[in-house]
């Protein structure tokens, strides 16, 4: 009799253990789907022409992030972008580091996000300074900050630090040069 109990015992276990292996990528998906949902992720960007739009995008859908851009309340013309010409806005808006362009609206659901891309093209080795105007205008407090950016030449480091520098509050993550 104690060997019958055994051998349905050890049948029972091998059952258990067939079943649990079953499928291991649809076990990680469900986890993965599962951290997804516990973990919400903002995609916040500001393109002036286009080029981060596309960066921003793709950033979305690896992470399955949603998306918000950052707005001007006066666009930016051609002429305003011409980085060459010292009376342009941009270049104006980027000599004064207290600048602050005013933006159309506010991310009204940022406290539902836990981790928060930032994206911008990169202006003078640094941040548009409409970047800063989104993050004064919003309580980033107990979100993880990430940062993202598009460039014809320079790196994202320099960006990166400069917001953490200016934001010592906020917990940033990683950085990221998407061109």
């Amino acid at each position: 009799m104690n060997m019958k109990k055994l051998a349905l015992f050890a049948f029972a276990v091998s059952l258990m253990l067939t079943g649990c292996a079953q499928n291991p990528q649809q076990l990680n998906n469900s986890t993965n789907q599962q951290l997804n949902n516990m973990n919400k992720t903002l995609v916040v960007y500001f393109s002036a022409t286009g080029t981060t739009k596309a960066a921003a995008q793709k950033l979305a859908k690896e992470f399955n992030a949603d998306l918000y851009e950052i707005t001007p309340e006066v666009p930016y013309s051609a002429a305003d972008l011409d980085w060459r010409d010292k009376t342009s806005r941009s270049t104006i808006e980027m000599k004064d580091k207290s600048s602050r362009p005013a933006i159309k609206g506010k991310c009204e659901n940022i406290a539902d996000y836990d981790t928060v891309w930032i994206g911008f093209p990169v202006w003078w080795y640094t941040a548009p300074t409409i970047v800063n105007t989104f993050i004064e205008a919003h309580d980033l407090s107990g979100k993880t900050l990430n940062v993202f950016a598009t460039s014809g030449g320079s790196g994202v480091e320099g960006s990166a630090n400069d917001l953490k520098k200016a934001y010592p509050q906020y917990k940033w993550g990683e950085s990221r040069l998407m061109n």
